[in-house]
């Protein structure tokens, strides 16, 4: 992969693994729920979707018709697919930097406010009132737990009562700090200074053989001509 389309497939993930790292470094739980926790590794994985699918599977004639206004529907298209697959998803809350031993007890004072009819059974909490049916299940490598719905019958509107409740208790619960934290933005921060330190030292802004190659494949699309400027943009990284 040449070093514009590595920029584009890493820069997300690097934003990616430094908002995780910071999130896991935090002194307090961080709560959110499972479509956003998907739309988010979604937009992580983006640029892989941009340098790799996208160039390859691109229409031809709608890319030499369009030109470059073509990526705008087929990133839409992505990140529709992406809203679609994160509303077709069980309800779920993720709850980061935080274990189920820690959790349970804030849960249940946090559920018989909402619900004084919940049951329990293990690490199953059923509540009539709320219209929802849920399983603890941690992810005690990355120390985070997950709210996972059981069954069909779920009420999103209980769903979003937990939510906001639970947001609530949770900003009163201090938690020391993970130390996995450090490898997520460790390697986010790597991440970031290698791309910023390709584009330096290849200059990729101020280099006309990257401009011109940019400007076939990335705006007006694969042509014919893409070919033979792709093969003088090989020859230009094999003499750097």
């Amino acid at each position: 992969m040449d070093p514009l389309n590595l920029c584009i497939a890493l820069g997300p993930v690097g934003v990616y693994l430094i908002l995780i790292g910071s999130i896991n470094l935090g002194r307090r739980p961080f709560l959110t729920t499972g479509a956003r926790d998907l739309l988010a590794l979604a937009i992580a994985l983006s640029g892989f979707v941009i340098a790799g699918p996208m160039q390859l599977f691109m229409p031809q004639a709608a890319a030499a018709y369009f030109g470059g206004w073509i990526w705008i529907p087929l990133i839409l298209l992505y990140f529709f697919c992406a809203v679609l697959a994160s509303m077709l998803t069980r309800p779920r809350l993720v709850i980061y930097n935080t274990t189920p031993e820690h959790l349970r007890p804030l849960l249940e004072n946090v559920v018989s406010k909402l619900d004084p009819q919940r049951r329990w059974a293990g690490t199953g909490l059923s509540c009539p009132g709320l219209g929802l049916q849920l399983n603890i299940e941690p992810l005690r490598s990355m120390r985070n737990v997950q709210l996972v719905a059981v069954g069909s019958q779920q009420d999103l509107d209980g769903w979003r009562q937990l939510e906001l409740a639970l947001k609530t208790a949770l900003r009163d619960m201090p938690v020391p700090p993970n130390p996995r934290g450090v490898s997520f933005a460790f390697f986010g921060v790597l991440i970031v200074v290698l791309i910023a330190y390709a584009m330096a030292s290849l200059k990729l802004a101020d280099n006309p053989n990257v401009r011109e190659f940019a400007t076939e494949v990335l705006w007006r699309g694969p042509t014919a001509q893409t070919t033979e400027n792709m093969g003088e943009y090989a020859l230009f990284l094999e003499v750097i």
